[in-house]
């Protein structure tokens, strides 16, 4: 019986890496897992999903997704990374992919934003997936990291801005919930003069 999965975490959790260790499993046992990533991703080029750790593989955007081959089972499981930002029908035709042509779905991505708001994606995938995992990380101080925290190039984090803003360990940081209401990134990025 097919799921959908949401894997989610803080920033810096390892989830791409995950994403790309699940479709190497699934390879190495002769079976096609397609990796998929939204349009909204341009970090890394346009086919290609790129984690910190070095790992890459290619991938289709989103809206390429071949529905016909999902349906006629080409593909023995789909891994959707950065699923933050897919949208409430985006979701719904992943529950079909599942509920209807009995595909597994694995999607990674952020349950929140900088600010502690559901992402769109997250919010549906939060609802209707039939399992949620959380793949931990740690904030600065050692505490578990839940939440994402945008840098604001001057020795803190802001809360204010749009959404969606691109970036990686230059822009955000997983926090314990503690740091980021207090607004501390830690040490690592903490000015020497607002010490």
């Amino acid at each position: 019986m097919a799921k959908l999965y949401f894997r989610y975490g803080a920033m810096s959790s390892s989830k791409t890496a995950n994403a790309i260790m699940v479709k190497y499993n699934y390879n190495e046992r002769s079976q096609n897992a397609l990796l998929v990533k939204p349009r909204i991703d341009t970090r890394d080029g346009e086919h290609v999903i790129c984690s910190r750790s070095g790992l890459s593989d290619s991938c289709v955007l989103f809206d390429e997704i071949d529905v016909e081959a999902v349906k006629s089972h080409v593909y023995d499981c789909i891994i959707v990374d950065e699923a933050q930002f897919l949208h409430k029908k985006d979701i719904e035709l992943l529950t079909d992919f599942v509920d209807v042509y009995n595909v597994p779905v694995i999607c990674y991505g952020l349950r929140t934003d900088f600010q502690g708001n559901f992402f769109e994606g997250s919010l549906y995938l939060m609802a209707w997936a039939d399992t949620i995992e959380e793949i931990k990380t740690i904030c600065w101080c050692g505490r578990k990291a839940i939440c994402n925290a945008r840098l604001d190039g001057q020795g803190g984090i802001t809360k204010i801005g749009e959404q969606v803003v691109l970036g990686a360990d230059d822009t955000y940081i997983g926090l314990c919930r503690k740091h980021w209401k207090m607004g501390d990134p830690g040490p690592n990025h903490r000015k020497k003069d607002r010490v």
